[in-house]
Order: C-alpha cells, then structure tokens, then sequence
C-alpha cells in the first residue's frame, strides 16, 4: 500500500476525544477539500476527497456534531482525473454550517486562511487541523533525499494559516509556490515523524520509520563499499608504482645495496599486488607495516642520489608521466 493511502486510511479512523477538535477537523477538511458556493441564493458546501473513509468520516463527523445530513457522490475516474473521487454537497443547511465552523465571518464572506476557532485553539485543535488537511489533499513521500509530507493549500493565506498550526507544535513547515498552486511541506524526517505521532496515525509511522532505517543502512553499505573500492584501487595502484621503482632502484644501486633492504625490495617485486601489511608478513622474520614501508622508502631514497650524482634518470623519472604525477 503506498505510503499515502496507508497514512489516510489510518488517519480516517482516528478517534479525536475532544469536540473543540474535532470541529477543527471539520472545518480544515471543508477548507482544503472544497468550497462555498452560491447556488439560487442558497450556501451550498462542497468537498472533494480521494478516499471513501475520509468522506465517510466527514460526512459522520458533521452529522454527530452539527445534526446536518450531508450526501456523498462517488465519481469514477475519467480522463485527467483517473482516481475515483469522493464528493460530499451539503445543500439544505449549507449556510449553517459554513457559521457554525467559521468559514464565513459575520459579514457572511469566505475566511481566506483558517477559522478563527480553528487558529486560536490549543495544540491538539492544531493537529486535528493538520489531520483534516491531510485527509483532504495531503500526501507522504518515501523516505529518502527526496521525502517531504505535503499539502496542496487552497490559497497562500491558507497555507500560511497551517504552517502556523505546525509551528504551535513545534514543527517546522513551508510554505512555497509550485506550478500556480501553494504547498506546505515538511522535508525533515524527524519533523515528518512528529507530526505524523500528532496526527495520531502511529502505525503509518511505524511502517514510514522502518522503510527510512532500511534505506538508511542501504545508503550507508554502498558508501562504505565506494569507499572500500576505492581504497582497493588506490592501494593496487600505489603498489604497482612502488614495484616500478623498486626495479628501477635495484637497477641503479646494483650489488651496493644493503642485505635488509634488498630483502624488503625483492618481496616488493615478488609481490606487486601486496600491501605493505601483507609484506611484512611475508618477511622474515616478520616486520610491521611501518618497519617495511621504512626499508622500502630507504631503498628508494638511496637509489634516487645515486641516480642524482651519476646524472641518470631517478627512480621517479623512470616512471610514465601519469605515473610521476600521484609521485608529487
């Protein structure tokens, strides 16, 4: 089930205990899912949701609360809008309504952000907004670079309005343009946890924070494996430039070269694919990592003064020029 569905699915059987909240889950529902129309002189109030239970809830909210009967109709998917749609049209007590949840003002005008009622209530007023908003054009990504909770806003005063309603539970939301049409998002996934525990749809995110752990530890095992295969690489490279310039080495100094570091320069050429770790393992007796790298750095220091006084090429300059350019 994709993420949104799941939340809303979940959020439509929410129990809100309080009536101060759940007349502001009515009022945000209607404000964000539809509008007030005017029809033969009569308030007619409209909402439009993608889920039947989101309707369903409505619809029952607003007869529990307000005695007022609401008839919903479904309308199947055609054309540009392939999802099957949920309209809920209260004609008779339109007007009534639209007072008793705030969505006009006394002079009997649309509010352009949210009811009154609604803005000055307590926090779980404010999650109760945020659940309506959501039921009626909310949606939740996948969790990744790119997550974000989002609602599509029926006006910038609106959007405003519930990136306030966040703020009250001190969550942070934005509000941005997009395409003619305003959102409000939460991009910070601790901020999309919590407020999905305030909406009260806590086995969403149940369902949300294991999928964002699961992508986390993904994430994490192909950097250290990049980060792995390019140590490998580097490693396998610096050992073929070394053995290059062992040999060169071994060519310059000739028979005037130390027991204990030919012995460490004769391993390096046996052995060109070995790190200096493996080296020392296979000297004998055993040395360290540092205790080979120093006889091999000797080695090479000794042959590049050579090289230096005799006026021959050194131990570098042998070397390709894509080769003496990582030698600095």
């Amino acid at each position: 089930m994709a993420l949104t569905t799941r939340v809303k699915s979940e959020l439509s059987t929410v129990l809100a205990p309080k009536l101060c909240c759940r007349r502001s889950e009515i009022a945000t529902t209607l404000r964000f899912a539809g509008g007030i129309h005017l029809v033969r002189g009569h308030v007619v109030i409209e909402a439009e949701l993608d889920t039947g239970g989101a309707a369903r809830r409505l619809r029952q909210a607003i007869s529990e609360i307000y005695n007022l009967d609401a008839d919903v109709v479904v309308v199947h998917g055609s054309g540009l809008h392939r999802n099957t749609r949920y309209v809920l049209r209260l004609v008779r007590g339109g007007g009534d309504l639209a007072r008793l949840t705030g969505l006009v003002d006394r002079r009997g005008m649309p509010v352009r952000g949210l009811p009154v009622p609604v803005v000055g209530g307590g926090q779980c007023c404010q999650a109760a907004a945020w659940r309506g908003a959501f039921l009626a054009r909310g949606s939740l990504t996948e969790p990744g670079r790119s997550m974000a909770m989002e609602v599509t806003a029926p006006g910038a005063e609106a959007a405003l309005a519930l990136v306030g309603a966040a703020r009250r539970l001190d969550i942070s939301a934005k509000s941005r343009q997009s395409r003619q049409l305003n959102r409000v998002v939460i991009r910070d996934g601790d901020a999309i946890a919590a407020m999905l525990t305030q909406m009260g749809a806590h086995e969403s995110l149940l369902a949300w924070e294991d999928r964002r752990i699961r992508r986390e530890v993904r994430a994490s095992a192909n950097r250290l494996a990049n980060f792995d295969d390019a140590n490998l690489r580097r490693s396998a490279r610096a050992a073929v430039t070394a053995s290059a310039r062992v040999g060169r080495a071994l060519e310059i100094l000739g028979p005037d070269i130390p027991d204990h570091l030919l012995a460490a320069g004769k391993l390096r050429l046996e052995h060109r694919n070995a790190s200096l770790e493996e080296l020392g393992r296979l000297h004998q007796p055993p040395l360290t990592k540092d205790a080979i790298a120093g006889r091999i750095r000797r080695l090479l220091a000794m042959a590049d003064k050579a090289a230096d006084a005799r006026g021959i090429p050194t131990t570098v300059e042998a070397l390709p020029p894509e080769a003496r350019e990582d030698q600095g």
